[in-house]
């Protein structure tokens, strides 16, 4: 940036931390089964509530005429067509406790579908022929556990991230008559049923079983398919992991997985079964990624969007696939030769939604653009730019440059990273690098308000897709299983020492932050160096011989990345802990946590941040109420707030040495 740019950019607005409550996200939608029109549910935010308000629109896609269909009096979400194509059924809580309700499209008052006494969780899904809806509800009123009460724990995984204690979220699938009536349950079980989908023939269900009461290992859901009668027939329950599936015709189920056996961070296909559970067969064998794997952000629209993964049209599957930092729609074969063919591609991460008419919906983000709506036909072609619910706001405001970057790391593998340049000050830039989750996940061409706000207030923001990220293939992505704190750390390292050289980070002038597998290489950041003056590790893994037995996914997620029990390989577990090094942190480190964290739950800060105090490191400790392991993304205002407030304020005072004039309330 020139000094005239430089001058320039100075006197345009900057994104700040209220910025996040002016924009608008698509939080789901759908097309009209002749492709003609959209429906999508639009989230804003409501200042005099302090909270997010929903409310459902139509748009007709040849003439661009668009309607708000719904008040933000009551929320609004999961709209899908009926089949003729002449109502939108959607959730709503308008009558108390969320309810399914069909909306005319062309006009007159929603009907209400529903009156479950516990409130409808997932639908509508309307059946082929017309005639159906399902939907998930959980316990009665009369029927809920009280755990208010003492109790007796014997499930196997008893409370789960993001839910809770899993006896209280239990959910059964339901049907009942598309024009109201009765509704029939046809489950009855202790799992987590959901994602249903109908047989072509409206016939029967397919949907997924999660959380089996006795097995610390299956995560992943269990495929099931039950008929109208309520006959459940299980499918390949001792086969591997399966996430996403759809029905290819009355008699076979396509589905992404793995087998059993490979190395976390392996790449997820495509397979092929039956109603009956046939041995599966890959048809992505020969593709070089995964497929239904993204990029990780902080928007809340985009973790909803993500749960419509699989679609088979025509006997072709359609679905997306990250590939390096650029989430792709492509569509495969499912029979015959295994071919794969990309239709919508580019620096831009694509989430197809919906596929009606001959059309694909999808949805499309950047690094500087949070979501839109776009269209095309079913070989990628005609594509059509449908919403741009934040571009007028974004008009007003200085974005960011990003510059990719790619190195060498220690062992010469190439790393890919971006650099988000602030839009105020001259390089070289103080710099912030902010480190992914999973770690089984990746950065890229996503909007993330983190990095626009930290550019806003003067920051460069440095992203690496380290070894483990996903979309670089397995070699690099299984890297480093019982070796966390080694590869991954050289590649970050040898990427700030890249950005260095370029001239675009400022080496005295450095912070690191990120959140779960961020959070935990934050931690270990601080006890192996000192070159960053400031760091923000939020909800860690900071000692793996804890996690094992207090997180949710502790038994078998430490496990496998670490290649053993505790008891089996203690030498690893203690070399792997951020907390065997913390003694040596001097860098000011301020550690983020959510209370309601089942998945990194709060002792493992809590020993970091016991640890840096006996040993006189500057350490503080924000504490998130109420708040599970994304809560500073997917909760309320409240929460999204104080995190990003503190962010600004533990950067400012460490890394360009600016104090707040008032100190916060501390503990």
């Amino acid at each position: 940036m020139t000094t005239d740019d430089a001058t320039q950019a100075e006197a345009a607005p900057q994104i700040g931390l209220e910025d996040y409550f002016k924009l608008k996200y698509i939080m789901g939608a759908s097309l009209s089964p002749d492709g003609a029109q959209v429906a999508y549910v639009l989230s804003e935010y409501d200042a005099d509530d302090d909270a997010d308000k929903t409310t459902l629109w139509l748009k007709d896609i040849n003439t661009g005429d668009t309607r708000q269909m719904t008040s933000a009096t009551s929320s609004v979400s999961s709209p899908q067509w009926s089949p003729d194509g002449t109502k939108i059924g959607f959730i709503s809580d308008r009558s108390g406790k969320p309810q399914l309700y069909a909306l005319p499209v062309d006009g007159g008052e929603a009907q209400q579908i529903t009156d479950i006494e516990q409130g409808v969780r997932e639908g509508p899904v309307w059946s082929p022929d017309g005639k159906w809806i399902a939907f998930t509800s959980g316990f009665t009123e009369e029927d809920m556990p009280d755990h208010s009460k003492p109790y007796r724990v014997t499930r196997d995984v008893y409370r789960v991230d993001g839910v809770g204690y899993v006896d209280l979220a239990v959910q059964q699938v339901y049907v009942i008559p598309a024009e109201g009536g009765e509704a029939k349950q046809l489950t009855d079980d202790t799992f987590i049923n959901a994602e249903i989908k109908w047989s072509p023939d409206s016939s029967k269900l397919l949907y997924g079983a999660m959380l089996e009461t006795n097995n610390l290992y299956k995560f992943s859901p269990l495929l099931r398919v039950v008929t109208l009668d309520g006959d459940i027939t299980p499918l390949l329950d001792d086969w591997g992991t399966v996430g996403s599936a759809a029905w290819i015709d009355n008699e076979r189920i396509a589905f992404i997985g793995q087998v059993d056996g490979l190395p976390m961070g392996s790449k997820e296909d495509i397979w092929v079964t039956d109603v009956n559970g046939a041995e599966p067969v890959n048809r992505t064998a020969d593709f070089a990624v995964g497929v239904g794997s993204g990029l990780q952000g902080d928007m809340l629209a985009l973790a909803a969007l993500r749960s419509l993964t699989l679609r088979v049209v025509d006997g072709d599957a359609y679905v997306w696939a990250q590939i390096g930092g650029t989430v792709q729609i492509y569509k495969f074969t499912l029979t015959g030769d295994e071919v794969a063919v990309p239709l919508v591609t580019g620096d831009r991460a694509c989430h197809p939604l919906d596929i009606q008419g001959g059309s694909i919906l999808y949805a499309v983000s950047d690094f500087n653009d949070p979501l839109e709506l776009y269209v095309c036909s079913l070989d990628g072609s005609n594509e059509q730019q449908l919403t741009e619910v934040n571009a007028a706001y974004l008009a007003t405001k200085v974005l960011p440059e990003v510059v990719n970057l790619h190195w060498p790391s220690v062992d010469g593998v190439d790393v890919e990273g971006w650099y988000m340049k602030p839009t105020i000050g001259e390089a070289p830039y103080p710099t912030v690098l902010y480190i992914h989750g999973g770690p089984h996940s990746a950065f890229g061409n996503v909007f993330s308000f983190d990095f626009q706000m930290l550019a806003g207030a003067g920051y460069g923001v440095l992203a690496i897709n380290h070894r483990a990220s996903l979309g670089y293939g397995d070699a690099f992505s299984t890297a480093i299983k019982g070796d966390w704190g080694n590869l991954d750390y050289q590649d970050l390292m040898t990427g700030v020492d890249y950005a260095i050289e370029q001239g675009l980070a400022d080496a005295d002038k450095l912070g690191a932050c990120g959140i779960s597998g961020g959070g935990n290489l934050s931690a270990w950041i601080v006890g192996h160096t000192d070159r960053f003056k400031a760091a923000i590790p939020e909800n860690p893994v900071t000692n793996w011989l804890s996690f094992y037995g207090v997180s949710d996914i502790g038994v078998w997620f430490a496990t496998e990345e670490l290649g053993g029990h505790p008891h089996e390989i203690p030498d690893v577990y203690v070399k792997c802990s951020p907390i065997t090094y913390a003694y040596r942190c001097t860098t000011p480190t301020l550690l983020v946590q959510g209370e309601h964290d089942y998945r990194c739950p709060a002792e493992q800060s809590e020993q970091f941040y016991n640890v840096l105090k006996a040993n006189g490191c500057p350490v503080e400790m924000l504490r998130l109420p109420n708040s599970p392991h994304i809560g500073s993304i997917a909760g309320p205002p409240p929460l999204r707030r104080a995190q990003n407030e503190a962010m600004l304020d533990w950067f400012n005072r460490y890394i360009l040495e600016k104090y707040p004039e008032s100190e916060s309330e501390t503990a």
